[in-house]
């Protein structure tokens, strides 16, 4: 490596050419940075007591510079975005120029010959700097004075238009700009492909990843350092047309974020969206010291973002999944993403078809649905799918994810249709946060011709208004003002219309037999208002009761085969340990059997999904897996609680810290029930084991 401070302008006068290498980000400073370049230069430029003006390093590999008349041009690794932004304010002022030379140096010619160009040289090697892709064609017009490609690079053009006005506030402006150029040093890092390692001097210069994003430092890992023929083959094959295939806005947005998922799919871990690119770089080492080639790595990214373009970006796919992928869009199911990626990959592969995996689908969308109705908190969703196909038996892949739905408990569970059908009834549905989702997803359940649920809006049929009109008093009785506040959002009172504004307030009779009234409506969710003679809190209940019941049809739960039960049943059966109650002496009776009654009745009534197993030596409490283990002696209970000593809340200090201390049980903070009088404190401490298992929070 060799580092030495230089004058901008000396440097680029002295080098010949440099290029942006294809595994590079394109051109993205905004009006923001220009801006602030722009002040840097402009103050410089007008104070006599500044020498210089320091900005920054530009890093990158000599390819063969030599005394040769065809020299090999100067890859840039880092600094690109601010020596492509300096490119442009020296083409901006070329043009501001004119036939003028405000300052020694700076006229039109000297600027475009010995800072732009290499003015006796054709072809690329006419200039001093290529970019990549689009932004080279667009960069090249506009040094080269010819008309933009077809699409140009939007950014480099706003942002040579955005210098080129700045410079047409007059004469002293360019006077003042020219100066402060003449003040720019640089740190001019050359680094040697044969002795350097460009990847890690990037790194140590990108540590932080606030520069780029995770897919910029991705991108560049995986491509840098190869063979120029090999990088430009693998990006041309599988990088340039996944970036394409995003686009450059959903790129930028998503990248990242699928890069997650991904990572979650192939490791099971779900990585903090800062540490993607930490994350990334782990399992590609691990694959290539199974023996994958990049190659390998990369094709399968290529073909993963493929998957994830259809699920999350709406790209094409078969009608019926593209319908279901919709919803889940909707619906807004981003923590299913990393299952849906892995079922989607072995529908490419055929390892399920069609109808099946749209069954996968929508047993994802209901299971989601559901719990949100249901009010289940969504923080063990993240794992719950993290892990979800690895318990699928592949070779009957549809069979064993019902199974797998219908087997969760707790706070995992997928709601039966008793529970949904009751909360349904009763939620607050106006402001529910997917609203339009539900009313589209209901009303063209089975529908061959699509209702555009935008084009309605949601009526409420006892209305809105506080102030209650006579005839809706009368209507519901003494009782009025209370069926208003419980009812008013509820799913029996909601329905949609396209005439809401004629509606208004009116008494119910007149909304149903008015002209384009509910008699008239064509909806399917109005259906049975026409029949309807009073609307009451009875009526209210009714209609929600039916539309509760429909609601289960279209999101539907799992239904298992008298097989798959019996499967079920096997599988719990297989798990029973062979061990029970009379396996323990202590537990015989006495003071200890007292005193585990009571621990087991409580701890079983902490939540329904605590199970009790009974093994050889203790009786493990489980929820997920063991959170108390119990092992039974003479004089009481020795319980090992699943959770680390210094996250316990223990203020009377019961609890025994034992990590490395050899025992029966799980976990390394040990309490003793001795006396009946510390049930419940120690049912406290049980509990915080429990709710540590159960809270598994998505990380940021």
């Amino acid at each position: 490596m060799k580092a030495t401070e230089a004058g901008l302008l000396q440097f680029l006068k002295a080098a010949p050419r440099f290029v942006i290498p294809i595994y590079q980000r394109t051109y993205s400073w905004t009006d923001k940075e220009c801006t602030q370049l722009w002040d840097d230069i402009y103050r410089a430029g007008s104070d006599d007591s500044i020498d210089v003006h320091f900005i920054g390093s530009i890093v990158y590999i000599e390819d063969g510079l030599s005394n040769n008349t065809k020299r090999s041009p100067n890859l840039v690794i880092d600094g690109q975005q601010r020596l492509t932004t300096i490119t442009l304010l020296l083409a901006a002022l070329a043009d501001a120029v004119g036939d003028q030379e405000p300052l020694e140096g700076f006229s039109a010619d000297e600027i475009r010959e010995t800072l732009l160009t290499n003015h006796r040289r054709s072809g690329d090697e006419f200039y001093k700097l290529l970019l990549t892709r689009t932004d080279r064609e667009t960069l090249k017009a506009i040094v080269g004075q010819h008309d933009y490609p077809t699409p140009k690079s939007d950014r480099i053009v706003e942002n040579y238009d955005g210098f080129k006005d700045r410079l047409a506030a007059g004469d002293a402006v360019v006077e003042t700009i020219c100066k402060g150029l003449v003040k720019l040093i640089m740190v001019d890092i050359a680094l040697s492909r044969e002795h350097d390692n460009p990847q890690l001097i990037f790194e140590s210069m990108n540590s932080t990843g606030r520069e780029l994003s995770q897919a910029d430092l991705i991108r560049n890992f995986v491509l840098m350092g190869l063979e120029p023929d090999y990088q430009t083959r693998l990006y041309e094959h599988y990088w340039h047309p996944m970036e394409q295939d995003f686009g450059q806005a959903a790129y930028t947005a998503h990248f990242d974020s699928f890069m997650r998922h991904y990572l979650t799919v192939r490791t099971g871990s779900i990585p903090r969206l800062g540490d993607v690119y930490e994350a990334y770089k782990a399992y590609a080492r691990q694959e290539q010291s199974k023996g994958a080639s990049i190659e390998d790595l990369v094709k399968e990214v290529r073909s993963y973002a493929r998957h994830y373009g259809v699920i999350a970006l709406g790209h094409q796919s078969e009608a019926k999944l593209a319908e279901a992928f919709h919803d889940i869009r909707e619906l807004k199911v981003d923590v299913a993403y990393p299952f849906l990626l892995e079922v989607f990959d072995d529908f490419d592969n055929g390892r399920l078809n069609t109808e099946d995996f749209c069954d996968v689908l929508r047993l994802v969308e209901s299971y989601v649905f559901r719990r949100a109705i249901c009010a289940i908190p969504t923080n063990s969703l993240n794992k719950t799918f993290a892990n979800f196909a690895r318990a699928i038996d592949k070779d009957n892949y549809l069979s064993s994810v019902r199974t797998f739905f219908f087997a969760m408990k707790s706070y995992r569970r997928f709601p039966r249709d008793e529970e949904f059908i009751q909360e349904l009834k009763t939620r607050d549905l106006y402001n529910f946060p997917r609203r339009s989702y539900w009313l589209r997803r209901f009303e063209n359940h089975g529908r061959k011709e699509r209702v555009h649920v935008d084009d309605y809006t949601i009526e409420h049929i006892l209305p809105q208004d506080p102030n209650l009109s006579t005839a809706w008093r009368n209507e519901l009785g003494p009782e009025a003002e209370k069926v208003q506040e419980r009812w008013l959002h509820t799913l029996g009172n909601l329905t949609l219309t396209g005439y809401n504004s004629k509606y208004s307030n009116r008494p119910f009779k007149d909304k149903r037999d008015m002209k384009e009234g509910f008699k008239d409506s064509p909806l399917r969710v109005n259906q049975g208002l026409a029949a309807t003679e009073t609307w009451n809190e009875q009526a209210i209940k009714l209609r929600a009761g039916r539309l509760a019941k429909q609601a289960a049809e279209v999101w539907a739960a799992p239904v298992l085969s008298d097989a798959e039960l019996a499967s079920l049943n096997v599988m719990k059966n297989e798990a029973t340990t062979g061990y029970t109650i009379e396996d323990h002496r202590y537990l015989a009776e006495g003071h200890s059997r007292e005193l585990f009654d009571a621990f087991e009745q409580r701890i079983c009534a902490l939540d329904p999904c605590v199970t009790r197993e009974f093994l050889k030596i203790y009786v493990a409490f489980k929820a997920e897996t063991n959170f108390a283990d119990v092992v039974p002696q003479a004089k009481g209970l020795r319980i090992s609680l699943n959770i680390e000593p210094q996250d316990i809340s223990d203020p009377r200090g019961m609890v025994e810290d034992v990590t490395g201390v050899g025992r029966w049980g799980n976990g390394n903070s040990l309490v003793r029930l001795t006396r009946m009088e510390d049930l419940s404190y120690i049912v406290g401490l049980a509990r915080q084991a429990l709710e540590r298992q159960m809270d598994q929070v998505e990380p940021n």
